[in-house]
């Protein structure tokens, strides 16, 4: 059933191969519940072996190469579909080094591009702050020029791969104007002097996040990214091709919702019965899966409109807030229909409903792409 979509024309014949090799991959490699005991390690351990398969090579681009949104899409949509970090591991890798793919310099690229796709390097995305989330222009991490380097000062919160990263694409104020305008992006290689992880951050559903914070801490001008000034610009581009691949992940989620409902109604006794012969069920498994395809059509409609080169800002917010936000719907009926064994610790439906609740506020909560969208039909009709 999870498969049927890729009869759609959205997909050329590469992309329904890769699908279905990554489908069968998976289904021998990953676990959907991964256990909490040292999240960091499982996270490096995923890392590793997705590069060695090679999956990691479509997170990152060759020289003069566009990222492939519809392969994103359908990467992070089927390791969502069987394993939350999975997912997250492959998802740091491409947002990660995004912004070296878009517009690093070759050294740049030669130096980290390989190892990322590799597995041999963790790649990390360091644009919020305290007091900057959704406002970007709020930033007040600052890299101050000294010499042939920056100084950079000022802290960075809710880092994916904080903590376990070997390098960070970082965001500081760099002052050439007011506002977004005056904001630089900078390879940051942990480690350093004056970089230190400030704490780890414990979440709903485990992964690998850290508060960073920078104390004069030197970075060599060669290790920008695009010009002074133009960080927003690079981090608004990077998001732009990794927004509607969190949709594909809320999809995924759904899916694998969606199939244990399937199973739970299927096999549950109920008043001599299953708890499939009820009307209210086969309502309520009817109501998700329109959701499922919905959120389908958005996310690989908003795919194959930016690799044919078309702006998709409207339709990557549509996609981003009908999936997310179905997804909890589906993954919260799912849960119903397990009853009580729905919110027990261990079961798949239970790890999904934590696992699908960040996605509604990360890389663009639900109310800014609201905005978005809102803004977009009133400028554009």
């Amino acid at each position: 059933m999870h498969l049927k979509h890729l009869a759609w024309p959205f997909f050329d014949d590469k992309h329904r191969v890769l699908a279905r090799e990554l489908d069968a991959w998976c289904a021998t490699h990953l676990d959907h519940a991964h256990g909490e005991d040292d999240v960091d390690a499982q996270c490096k351990q995923l890392v590793k072996a997705l590069g060695a398969a090679g999956w990691l090579n479509h997170a990152v681009a060759g020289e003069g190469e566009a990222i492939d949104t519809r392969a994103i899409c359908l990467l992070r949509e089927t390791l969502a579909r069987y394993n939350g970090l999975a997912d997250f591991a492959f998802a740091m890798q491409g947002l990660g080094s995004g912004a070296i793919s878009l517009m690093g310099t070759p050294a740049q690229r030669e130096r980290y591009l390989p190892r990322v796709a590799r597995g041999e390097a963790l790649a990390a995305f360091a644009l919020s702050e305290p007091e900057a989330g959704s406002d970007v222009a709020a930033m007040q991490c600052s890299a101050t020029e000294d010499g042939d380097g920056y100084l950079l000062n000022g802290e960075k919160t809710w880092i994916s791969n904080g903590g376990i990263a070997d390098f960070y694409v970082l965001f500081a104020r760099t002052g050439e104007a007011p506002g977004s305008r005056g904001i630089s992006a900078f390879i940051v290689d942990a480690g350093l002097p004056g970089f230190e992880i400030a704490e780890r951050i414990d979440v709903i559903a485990p992964h690998p996040l850290a508060r960073l914070k920078f104390t004069n801490c030197r970075v060599a001008k060669s290790q920008m990214i695009g010009a002074p000034g133009e960080g927003f610009k690079v981090a608004m581009r990077t998001l732009d091709v990794f927004r509607t691949s969190v949709a594909a992940a809320a999809l995924g989620f759904a899916r694998r919702a969606l199939q244990e409902g399937l199973r739970q109604a299927h096999e549950r006794p109920m008043f001599g019965a299953t708890l499939a012969d009820l009307p209210l069920t086969q309502a309520k498994l009817a109501e998700m899966a329109c959701t499922v395809d919905s959120a389908a059509l958005l996310v690989y409609r908003a795919a194959w409109q930016r690799d044919q080169g078309h702006n998709i800002t409207r339709e990557a917010a549509m996609a981003k807030l009908m999936a997310t936000e179905g997804a909890q719907q589906v993954i919260d009926a799912a849960v119903q229909l397990h009853g009580g064994r729905g919110v027990r610790r261990g079961e798949i439906v239970e790890s999904l409903y934590r696992e699908i609740r960040a996605l509604r506020i990360y890389e663009g909560a639900s109310e800014v792409q609201q905005l978005i969208i809102g803004r977009d039909l009133l400028k554009n009709g």
